[in-house]
């Protein structure tokens, strides 16, 4: 058997193809360039084939990729077989509305259970929780925030990262500043949100000055504010630097969506993302629904190294802590299954 390669981590968290390792998969996450990789849901069957995986991906390199998920619950949740069925994130917010204590309950149970089952499976974070607060009818968004009011959706957000934290995960809020009140999918065009940038202070970022210190990371929205600026959050200096870090003071890491979506085209061609992306602000670019672009991103930055240097203390910063003893978690998981069915 070959020995593990020793490769500094890069930028770009990328995909692969499916439940194993073909040749293009394995040449893509051999590149310096590349830190980690996002599983979805056609990369996931079973718990069994999950840890064989990712087996395979860290065999090839050290230090090991970071392995991340979409597994918020409702119908983002990407591996379905062998965990917990969560309750979308709005279920929280049902409660809460009924009884506030329950609310925060099951959130907290909600996340820990989350966190627990991806660490046991070698995935190292989820991206979660969302903090978007849903001001309109959002077709991507929906049940996916907790609630309509922004307080409350902090107060859930950070029950959940105190779960999330008991398991040993780090949290990353998104989609910052806020995809709540727009009701196009950025996956399928450019969103615009032309509420003033005081309705946006005083309203999706509460989240962000209530709790952010709780968080590792923020994940960007790819929404154009045309009463803030030209370009839209992922490649702003005006929301990466100016809002997120001076405004709400925020030192953790900056994470871009997915830029193969289409509301990040407006950048460009992937040249211009990648490149804009991680010059306005962004530690880490998320490039995994698409091979080619992923490929294509990968060649860019590997073809101008002195652009870019590997971002150590990041990817450090979101490693998990978990606790060498954890109780049983059977128990946690009857006590929130009995909690998210109450009506």
């Amino acid at each position: 058997m070959a020995s593990t390669a020793h490769i500094p981590l890069g930028p770009v968290m990328t995909i692969v193809s499916g439940e194993t390792l073909n040749s293009a998969d394995r040449k893509r996450i051999l590149s310096p360039v590349v830190g980690g990789v996002v599983l979805f849901a056609n990369n996931c069957k079973s718990v069994n084939q999950i840890k064989e995986l990712i087996k395979e991906i860290h065999s090839l390199r050290e230090p090991k990729l970071v392995i991340a998920i979409d597994q918020e619950g409702g119908r983002v949740q990407r591996i379905k077989d062998g965990v917990t069925c969560l309750p979308p994130q709005a279920k929280y917010g049902e409660l809460f509305d009924k009884n506030e204590d329950l609310g925060c309950d099951a959130a907290e149970l909600g996340g820990y259970l989350m966190a627990r089952e991806m660490l046991e499976l070698g995935i190292d974070i989820s991206f979660s929780p969302v903090l978007d607060v849903s001001t309109v009818d959002s077709k991507v968004i929906g049940d996916r925030a907790f609630h309509s009011n922004p307080h409350t959706v902090a107060t859930l957000g950070e029950s959940w990262i105190r779960g999330m934290s008991k398991a040993g995960m780090k949290a990353v809020g998104k989609h910052f500043p806020g995809h709540g009140g727009v009701k196009v999918d950025s996956h399928e065009t450019l969103p615009e949100d032309n509420r003033d940038i005081r309705e946006i202070l005083e309203c999706d970022l509460i989240p962000y000055r209530k709790i952010g210190s709780r968080l590792a990371a923020v994940m960007t929205a790819h929404v154009w504010f045309p009463s803030a600026t030209t370009a839209i959050p992922t490649y702003s200096l005006f929301w990466l630097e100016h809002i997120l870090r001076e405004v709400l003071v925020f030192h953790g890491i900056v994470i871009s969506d997915d830029l193969t979506m289409a509301g990040a085209e407006d950048a460009g061609d992937m040249d211009a993302r990648i490149m804009t992306a991680l010059a306005c602000g962004c530690d880490i670019a998320l490039v995994c629904q698409d091979e080619d672009l992923a490929d294509e991103a990968i060649n860019i930055l590997a073809q101008i190294p002195d652009s870019w240097k590997p971002p150590y203390e990041v990817y450090e910063k979101l490693k998990p802590e978990p606790e060498e003893e954890l109780p049983d978690i059977n128990k946690y998981r009857e006590q929130f299954l009995t909690m998210v069915s109450e009506s």
